[in-house]
């Protein structure tokens, strides 16, 4: 059998090694320090945003930006309901309860209309996920969170290189959060952002992920002996230095991965027409698809554990989509949330990375061509 064709990958190298090299040379490996500091106002800057705050993942970053937004225990915060449950899990660790709002069928973030439907006088604001990477209907939702009086947050976990009717992805709401998880388009094996237009959020933040003091490097070459006191409890929520340093080289990498990614989805499209049973994912027009994930919908009656054995059998690599976080048991949602319940047993994601070939491609779809036939 030929090579296993991986359902994700980083493309990493020495322009890698050589980033965490001029970093073990500065001296300062810790997290909040000089090198961080450079990749946040790179990354500020190639988001579309004021300020950027590089945390040790995207759920750190989530529960800053409640925390800084002010949400308390017993306020409740509106999630697209299709994601990773870090979402819902940062609601509650601020002691709020997430309210799941069901999502568009197409490309699967949150349906403006249920948003809506769910707001209640606790109501406090909303967290819009970019599933898979792509923006989310942020015109719609902006207009929603105005009328209400409610703040608008980004989940742009898997939104690197996105955008939304000319505007990157992150420069969206008024808070937005990345990850640089292994999986994602562009990593440090793991890691995230806080980006905001808004000082005050920003400054906050950037206490708390230290404690609830301000960074050591604000205090470094001091001649006297300040000493930091402590007015507030926060966390240690700082990436280090040296995963500063592999992002500041996959900055530079960005736009080509996001572009051989898009390559890759359109030969999986143009294929994957002449697959029965088998329906490729929607980019929509206005927005640029970053496609940290490729996830087909199985059409009703087709067994995705059949197909994923097959698959896997046969040296491809796959995994259901998301979650359906309303059906969780963590959270006790009493609502159910029938495009996403569907949804979550029918999508299947395939290889997806900007190093897969043409052949690999050929092969994924080939494989998956027979798994559908098997589990019919």
């Amino acid at each position: 059998m030929s090579h296993t064709v991986a359902l994700g990958e980083p493309t990493v190298g020495p322009e890698e090694l050589a980033a965490v090299q001029r970093v073990f040379d500065s001296g300062w490996l810790s997290g909040a320090g000089p090198t961080c500091r450079e990749f946040e106002g790179r990354f500020a800057e190639a988001v579309g945003t004021a300020h950027a705050l590089a945390t040790s993942n995207c759920g750190s970053a989530l529960h800053l930006g409640l925390e800084v937004l002010g949400v308390k225990p017993g306020d409740e915060v509106i999630v697209g309901d299709y994601t990773f449950p870090a979402t819902g899990h940062s609601v509650m660790w601020t002691g709020a309860r997430p309210v799941f709002a069901d999502i568009r069928p197409d490309i699967w973030s949150a349906d403006p209309a249920s948003v809506e439907a769910s707001i209640t006088e606790r109501t406090v604001g909303i967290i819009a996920v970019d599933v898979f990477g792509q923006p989310a209907d942020y015109d719609e939702l902006r207009a929603i969170a105005d009328k209400h009086g409610l703040f608008l947050m980004e989940d742009a976990a898997c939104s690197a290189g996105a955008s939304y009717k000319g505007r990157p992805a992150g420069s969206l709401a008024d808070v937005a959060t990345f990850s640089f998880h292994g999986r994602k388009g562009i990593t440090a094996g793991e890691g995230g952002a806080l980006v905001t237009d808004r000082e005050d959020l920003a400054t906050h933040a950037r206490k708390l992920h230290t404690y609830g003091i301000a960074p050591a490097l604000s205090r470094e070459g001091s001649s006297s002996l300040p000493i930091p006191s402590f007015d507030e409890a926060g966390y240690n929520y700082r990436l280090s230095d040296i995963s500063a340093g592999i992002m500041m080289a996959q900055l530079d990498r960005l736009p080509g991965l996001v572009a051989r990614r898009g390559q890759i989805a359109a030969a999986y499209e143009e294929r994957l027409l002449h697959v029965e049973g088998v329906t490729a994912p929607v980019a929509l027009e206005d927005r640029v698809h970053p496609w940290q994930s490729y996830v087909v919908t199985l059409d009703e009656g087709i067994d995705r554990g059949v197909v994923a054995t097959h698959l896997r059998q046969n040296g491809v690599q796959c995994n259901f989509g998301t979650y359906a976080s309303h059906v969780q048991p963590v959270y006790q949602f009493d609502r159910s949330l029938p495009v996403s319940a569907d949804l979550f047993m029918r999508h299947l994601a395939v290889p997806m990375h900007a190093n897969l070939s043409d052949a690999d491609v050929d092969r994924v779809v080939e494989v998956l061509t027979e798994a559908v036939a098997v589990a019919r």
